[in-house]
């Protein structure tokens, strides 16, 4: 068992843990603007996963099925082996909290995915295309190269305010990722097995929000993913890239908002 390293979180609140993990390329606080959106009763467990933030990367080959186990490991260290807790992953963290819950469904009190990974081969993905909705030359002339282009390729809102966003939540996280290990799980990027057929059926809060403009993980993928999740709420937003947080966020909170108090009510 993936034992090691010891994971770096920030937690916020009291209550039913909500397990958060984040993409790959970034950190904990790509997601810590939807905070507001968790109601009292909820304590939200943000994760630098290995390689990313203040997280050291796994040793040895580090490719996502280790990655996999060793976030399953984190969740049963964070939460304790019997107490019930909720996931939500962006992305990448999509990928790896559905692994989790198919592992221990009866545990889970609920799932929610913001632009998951449905299959990590990206050429076997349904991909939307990327089109930019509020187009920004004024800002976008103005900054450095290498700090616009994945504002510009993950997201369709070019604002200031998608900007400051972007700046606030996004880049901080990408300055600290370790590239070698984030090479290294480039090249074994699959789960052993797929969650869902492991699984077959969770009937428990589930939301899957997607971008109408996602061209890394699209919106097709995940609406295949239904019938699995009976009780599950799917969410295209438009416009919106992939990160739907940083172009759409009011919508993203509310959404988010109706799940958690599903959670609490379930």
């Amino acid at each position: 068992m993936v034992t090691q390293p010891e994971a770096y979180t920030v937690v916020k609140g009291e209550g039913l843990p909500i397990v958060i993990a984040h993409g790959m390329g970034v950190d904990h606080r790509s997601l810590m603007m939807l905070d507001d959106a968790f109601p009292a009763g909820t304590q939200r467990i943000y994760v630098d996963l290995p390689g990313y933030g203040r997280t050291p990367a796994l040793s040895g080959i580090g490719g996502l099925p280790e990655l996999a186990e060793w976030f399953m490991h984190t969740v049963n260290e964070l939460v304790g082996d019997h107490q019930r807790f909720a996931l939500l992953g962006n992305s990448m963290g999509g990928a790896l909290v559905r692994d989790t819950l198919s592992r221990e469904p009866k545990r889970v009190a609920g799932l929610a995915l913001i632009a998951p990974v449905v299959d990590p081969v990206m050429s076997h993905r349904r991909l939307a295309e990327h089109v930019i909705a509020d187009a920004n030359p004024q800002l976008t002339q103005s900054l450095p190269q290498d700090k616009v282009i994945d504002f510009i390729t993950m997201g369709v809102n070019q604002s200031f305010d998608a900007w400051r966003r972007y700046q606030r939540y996004i880049l901080p996280g990408t300055k600290l990722c370790d590239r070698e290990a984030n090479a290294r799980l480039s090249k074994r990027y699959w789960l052993d097995g797929d969650p869902e057929q492991r699984m077959g059926t969770y009937t428990g809060p589930t939301l899957i929000v997607t971008g109408q403009q996602d061209q890394i993980v699209g919106n097709e993928d995940q609406k295949a993913l239904l019938p699995h999740y009976p009780n599950a709420v799917y969410k295209i937003i438009d416009p919106s890239g992939h990160n739907i947080h940083i172009d759409q966020p009011d919508a993203v909170k509310s959404l988010l908002a109706e799940w958690s108090k599903k959670l609490l009510n379930s």
